[in-house]
């Protein structure tokens, strides 16, 4: 990463800040406080390094504002398809968005693979350009300078544990490639084993049409968010709205003896999957419904309104 940076500079700063702000599972800050060790020993232009690294996220930023805009909360799906943790962190992105609103874009500049999630969800809830641009500047800016400007007043350190790590060069590297290797095999397994509890467990939507038809007694459960409820104020008619946390003691609200159906807005149900696989020793039978409420609407089933709690307006 150093001999790159020495040989193409503020090219490789700026597709390195982009592809990771923009999703790439990939570290940024080795990069950043490499940028400015560089600069620290006259190598490159420190305000230049800044820039690059700014304009960069800011245009990644543009890109997923852009395709939340045009998408909605579909373009999400695609975030998930670049993470190492796919669907998992999509329901607390949205959360802490509820709570930040546009200033998560400063926010989330500094966690790993939610950036795109911010930028995205601030076009699909038709942020104003205006305070996108502002906040997600202001999150360009402070982010690449905190790294770069760290690296510059610490460009001796960085140099001397460079100096050491080349010594060890290929030992460390096998060293890290092995750790690497054995946590993407435990991510790996782990979301195998959620795949297949997804197939076994779940229900489509005609086939809960059917049973719903046919008067059988099935509770359903609507665990989508508030931004979820702000983008689709609609949901499957007599659904009732609880919270995941909330379901952590399900018997004050779900009878030992319910058969129950658990319909989300993640990609693949993940919260639907994860609450059912939690929840199956507790309760009789518990589904995460296949496609959630979307797939209900593409079928052309009833929805009925509902009454978001936040507008996100600015």
């Amino acid at each position: 990463m150093p001999d790159l940076l020495v040989q193409h500079g503020v090219a490789v700063l700026f597709a390195w800040a982009f592809a990771v702000q923009a999703g790439l599972p990939a570290p940024a800050v080795p990069m950043l406080l490499g940028a400015g060790a560089l600069s620290g020993s006259g190598q490159m232009n420190l305000v230049l390094a800044v820039g690059a690294a700014m304009v960069a996220t800011l245009c990644a930023d543009v890109l997923w504002y852009a395709l939340g805009r045009s998408l909605g909360t579909r373009a999400l799906g695609t975030v998930c398809r670049l993470s190492l943790d796919p669907d998992s962190f999509i329901r607390e992105a949205k959360e802490r968005f509820l709570t930040h609103r546009a200033r998560y874009l400063v926010l989330a500049k500094f966690l790993p693979g939610l950036n795109p999630l911010a930028a995205g969800l601030a076009g699909a809830l038709s942020i104003r350009p205006e305070p996108f641009l502002l906040y997600a500047s202001a999150g360009a800016l402070l982010w690449a300078g905190v790294w770069i400007i760290l690296g510059y007043a610490c460009s001796d350190v960085i140099g001397f544990l460079v100096a050491q790590a080349s010594r060890v060069g290929m030992p460390l590297a096998i060293a890290v490639g092995a750790a690497l290797g054995v946590y993407l095999l435990f991510k790996y397994m782990r979301r195998r084993r959620f795949l297949r509890h997804l197939r076994k467990a779940r229900i489509t939507v005609m086939e809960l049409k059917q049973r719903l038809d046919a008067g059988d007694h099935l509770v359903i459960v609507d665990l989508r968010t508030a931004l979820d409820i702000e983008t689709a104020p609609y949901g499957i008619p007599g659904a009732r709205r609880i919270a995941p946390e909330v379901l952590r003691h399900p018997h004050h609200l779900l009878p030992p003896d319910s058969e129950v159906v658990f319909y989300c807005a993640e990609p693949r149900e993940a919260t639907s999957a994860r609450i059912a696989l939690r929840l199956a020793a507790r309760l009789n039978q518990v589904h995460p419904l296949s496609g959630g409420l979307g797939a209900w609407r593409q079928a052309g089933f009833a929805v009925e309104p509902l009454i978001p709690h936040v507008r996100f307006e600015d």
